[in-house]
C-alpha cells in the first residue's frame, strides 16, 4: 500500500536514500532504484540500520540478467506469515552443511599427491611441510594439517595472506551495471532466506539451507547480506573468526557454499580472519 511506501520514505529522509525512487516488488518486497555504482554498499548499510525501524531486511539484486524486478504500480502478495513461518521451522531443522559440501571434501591423498594440494593456488608453496603428515590421509586432514603448521610460522604465514587476503575485502566483490535495494517483508535472518534468489539453491530444499545458512551465519559472525547478483553473494562481517578453529570452520563452510573459489581451504582459512567481506560465487 502507498501508506507503506510514504512510511519508508519517511525513514530514509537524512540518509543516502532519501529522495530515491521507491515503489512495490514481488512478491511483497519494496525496490529502491537509481543507486550509484560506486554506492550500493552506503545505499546498503543505510538501510540495514533502518530494519529495526522498517520491518524490512536489505538487500541489493540486479535486473543485469532478467527483467522481472522492476517496480510495480501495484504491491504483489508475498507469503503468509503461516508459510513464513513453516518456512523459518523447517529452515531451522536442517542441517544445510548435509546439502552444501564441497566436491574436494572426501577425497584421500596419497604420497603422489600430497604436493599437488600443499602447492596452495595463490603461488605461496608449502611442500616443505608434507614430510611431517602421514600419508595417506583425508584431504581435509592434511590441508589442516599445513594449516595448523603454518601458524606456527609467521613468516611464511605473512606471505600466504599477502596473497589471499584479497578474498576477504570488497575489492574482490562484483558490481553489475545495474543495481536495486530490495526491501524484503521481513526483520528476520532466516526468513528472509524466502525471497533470497541464488544460483547455489534451486531447489526448495536448498533455499531451506540456505536461510539457515544466513541465520547461522549472523549468530556466528554477524555475517550480513549485502548482495545476491543470482550466482553471488556478498556478505559484511562483523565478527570475522580467529585463526585457528574458527577461521578453518568459516573456511570450508564458505567453500562449501562457493564451489567456484579456487584456492585451498587452508588458503582461505589464513585470509578468513583478516577481512570483513565474504564473496560466494556458485555458477554453471
Amino acid at each position: 500500500m502507498r501508506n507503506d511506501l510514504d512510511r519508508i520514505e519517511a525513514a530514509f529522509v537524512g540518509t543516502p536514500l532519501a529522495g530515491l525512487p521507491i515503489g512495490h516488488g514481488p512478491s511483497g518486497t519494496v525496490l529502491v532504484s537509481d543507486i550509484e555504482a560506486d554506492r550500493l554498499h552506503e545505499a546498503w548499510r543505510a538501510a540495514e540500520a533502518l530494519a529495526p525501524v522498517i520491518g524490512r531486511r536489505p538487500v541489493m539484486v540486479t535486473d543485469d540478467f532478467e527483467d522481472t524486478l522492476r517496480i510495480r504500480p501495484e504491491p504483489e502478495p508475498g507469503p503468509s506469515e503461516s508459510e513464513l513461518r513453516a518456512f523459518a521451522e523447517a529452515a531451522e531443522s536442517s542441517d544445510p552443511w548435509l546439502a552444501y559440501r564441497h566436491y574436494g571434501e572426501d577425497d584421500q591423498v596419497d604420497e603422489g599427491e600430497a604436493e599437488y594440494y600443499a602447492r596452495g593456488v595463490a603461488g605461496v608453496d608449502l611442500t616443505a611441510l608434507v614430510p611431517d603428515v602421514a600419508l595417506p590421509a583425508p584431504r581435509q586432514a592434511l590441508e589442516r594439517a599445513l594449516y595448523d603448521r603454518l601458524l606456527a610460522d609467521a613468516d611464511l604465514h605473512a606471505q600466504v595472506l599477502g596473497r589471499v587476503r584479497l578474498v576477504t575485502r570488497t575489492d574482490y566483490w562484483y558490481t553489475p551495471d545495474s543495481a536495486l535495494l530490495m526491501l524484503l517483508p521481513t526483520s528476520d535472518v532466516r526468513r528472509s532466506g524466502y525471497w533470497v534468489d541464488f544460483y547455489g539453491a534451486p531447489t526448495p530444499e536448498y533455499q531451506l539451507a540456505l536461510a539457515e545458512v544466513l541465520a547461522q551465519w549472523r549468530h556466528r559472525w554477524d555475517a550480513r547480506l549485502v548482495a545476491s547478483w543470482g550466482t553471488m553473494l556478498q556478505f559484511q562481517v562483523g565478527s570475522p573468526p580467529a585463526p585457528g578453529d574458527g577461521a578453518w570452520t568459516a573456511a570450508g563452510q564458505l567453500k562449501a557454499l562457493a564451489p567456484n573459489l579456487e584456492l585451498s581451504r587452508w588458503e582461505v582459512a589464513v585470509a578468513m580472519p583478516e577481512g570483513a567481506a565474504w564473496f560466494v560465487h556458485n555458477r554453471p
